[in-house]
């Protein structure tokens, strides 16, 4: 399992890498914001599966460990949370979230930075928020960090999934658009994936982590494409013909 792990950062990674690219395009062509919202937070995502990778590849390095915190730990489910909140939500709603997201995020960055870390309190070579010893805030020690890291989490994957669900509901009972039924439900389980990875790890069995992360990529990947890609419309010589009056 250990060997497998090594490499599954890579894998997710990747697939995150090319994911933002093609959320980030239909920003540029179409200037949609929570496009560019969930660009940034699939940035994030691929940051932190990176830093996974290097951390397998290198061992402990503090800059690693900071940059993976700050991205997979704490921003990520976030970011992509908010994204989804631009799509549904009222704008005047949506920024003001923005705005509080953009202020934790400056201030988990200035922790994170000045953060005393101890690698010997991890278990095993995977990186995880156990090395954050204390970090300091204005001369005095504070574990803000990882106060901070379960509200962004939560505000992100219940925006996230909370509006996937929401969204496959509305178009189910609505009897229209059946691809982003299928690929709204998609993303929901995809972005429960590394949550539930996550929610292992933390309970001792860390071996689950990198694994839900990657088929939390590729799920989440797969129903974007699903949702985004248009409906064919039946051909005349497929469409039931009418009854004579």
């Amino acid at each position: 399992m250990q060997a497998i792990n090594t490499y599954l950062p890579f894998l997710s990674a990747a697939v995150s890498y090319i994911f933002a690219a093609a959320v980030l395009r239909r920003f540029f062509y179409g200037y949609r914001p929570y496009s560019l919202v969930w660009g940034i937070g699939l940035i994030f995502y691929a940051l932190g599966t990176s830093m996974e990778a290097l951390n397998g590849l290198l061992g402990w390095n503090d800059g690693i460990f900071r940059l993976w915190y700050f991205s997979g730990a704490m921003m990520t489910a976030a970011w992509l949370g908010q994204g989804t909140v631009y799509l549904l939500a009222r704008r005047t709603v949506a920024h003001v979230l923005m705005a509080f997201l953009v202020l934790v995020s400056l201030a988990a960055a200035l922790l994170i930075l000045n953060a005393d870390l101890d690698p010997a309190r991890l278990e095993g070579e995977q990186l995880s928020g156990q090395a954050i010893v204390a970090p300091i805030l204005g001369g005095m020690k504070t574990p803000l960090p990882r106060l901070i890291t379960p509200i962004t989490n939560i505000y992100g994957t219940v925006a996230l999934v909370g509006g996937a669900i929401y969204s496959a509901w509305i178009f189910w009972r609505k009897r229209v658009l059946p691809n982003r039924v299928i690929g709204n439900i998609l993303i929901a389980v995809g972005a429960l994936s590394p949550a539930w990875g996550g929610t292992l790890a933390r309970l001792g069995q860390p071996a689950y982590l990198y694994g839900s992360e990657l088929l939390g990529a590729i799920l989440m990947f797969a129903g974007f494409v699903r949702a985004t890609t248009p409906a064919e419309e039946p051909t005349p010589a497929t469409q039931p013909a009418k009854r004579p009056a």
